[in-house]
């Protein structure tokens, strides 16, 4: 026979753990410096434009 569950336990568990994931992607998301994003979204623009800069073929634009 299957353990008996407690509903309003494991609902409030799922809840807390939710909680819990999304706390820990906005630290991510907001807890890093001004300049450290600002470097890293430098960092990303210049992969872009090494990779674009790359292409065998035009864009389109002429």
């Amino acid at each position: 026979m299957g353990d008996i569950v407690n509903l309003r336990r494991a609902r409030k568990r799922r809840d807390r753990e939710r909680e819990s994931a999304a706390a820990a992607e906005n630290r991510v998301v907001f807890g890093t410096p001004k300049a450290e994003r600002r470097r890293i979204e430098a960092e990303r623009e210049a992969g872009d434009r090494r990779l674009d800069g790359h292409k065998l073929e035009p864009d389109g634009r002429d």
